[in-house]
């Protein structure tokens, strides 16, 4: 059977992972956290209970990151953590880890090895796709180029003040799924209204033939419940990170979010 990859197992992985209607999960967390000994054990936790993980790249200026993903971006960068610790770590686990991993990378940590070798590097080690939210779609077509020789994604990001038709083509660009961000803020913060949240939501699905997958300010089990029937994924960051601070098991934490993993 050929493998799916790429931006078909991520879009597959996702439809697979709603559980009779709620939403699948993806999760984040910081690339090295809560330390470099211990971040392939942690991955290996995420996997468990996760559809599909995504791993922050740390930047010194997150720019969408709130002050919980930022703190731990200082902790990985004061340890080394780099493009090459990433790449080594996933490439060594490549036989355990079965769910797709996506990189969410700032531009910048990016240029350094080139989007040729970037991509080359990220498909050996395992990686399904990017998501790179200070990189605009005008400016996009280097990057999606090199991973599309790779067979790797470049997921797009929307947001609630994103005009229709700038929505549509964002959704019509976007591989794997589409990022819906639910707050016109930062990571970790507040949600719109339920009323104002379902429409956005509905407007991005009419425009989508792929998984959408709301993210920013996803923090408990009722608001992934909430979202049931009105996305295919939820991406879990800030609060994930937090759970890991405070030495929770993040795999316990992430099935309490759908209820301890809906049959």
């Amino acid at each position: 059977m050929k493998e799916i990859r790429g931006g078909a197992a991520i879009a597959h992985a996702l439809r697979a992972g709603m559980r009779e209607g709620y939403p699948a999960l993806v999760a984040f967390l910081t690339a090295g956290y809560p330390s470099k000994e211990r971040f392939a054990e942690t991955l290996i936790a995420v996997a468990a209970a996760a559809d599909v993980i995504e791993i922050g790249v740390p930047f010194t200026d997150p720019m969408a990151d709130g002050v919980t993903i930022q703190r731990a971006s200082a902790l990985a960068l004061a340890e080394g953590v780099d493009l090459a610790f990433i790449f080594e770590t996933l490439a060594g686990l490549r036989e355990r880890l079965k769910t797709p991993v996506l990189l969410m990378s700032y531009l910048n940590p990016l240029l350094a090895p080139g989007f040729t070798g970037l991509a080359t590097a990220a498909r050996r080690s395992g990686v399904s796709g990017l998501i790179v939210p200070d990189l605009p779609l005008e400016e996009s077509v280097s990057l999606k180029d090199a991973l599309n020789a790779e067979g790797l994604a470049l997921v797009q990001l929307v947001t609630p003040v994103t005009p229709d038709a700038r929505l549509q083509r964002l959704c019509k660009a976007s591989q794997g799924f589409v990022y819906a961000v639910t707050v016109t803020g930062i990571t970790g913060g507040q949600t719109a209204s339920a009323t104002a949240r379902d429409a956005y939501l509905a407007r991005v699905r009419d425009h989508s033939s792929l998984p959408v997958c709301a993210g920013f300010g996803i923090r408990e089990m009722t608001q992934v419940d909430a979202l049931a029937g009105q996305v295919e994924g939820v991406i879990v960051g800030s609060a994930l990170v937090e759970a890991l601070e405070r030495g929770e098991d993040p795999r316990a934490f992430l099935k309490s979010l759908r209820g301890g993993d809906r049959p």
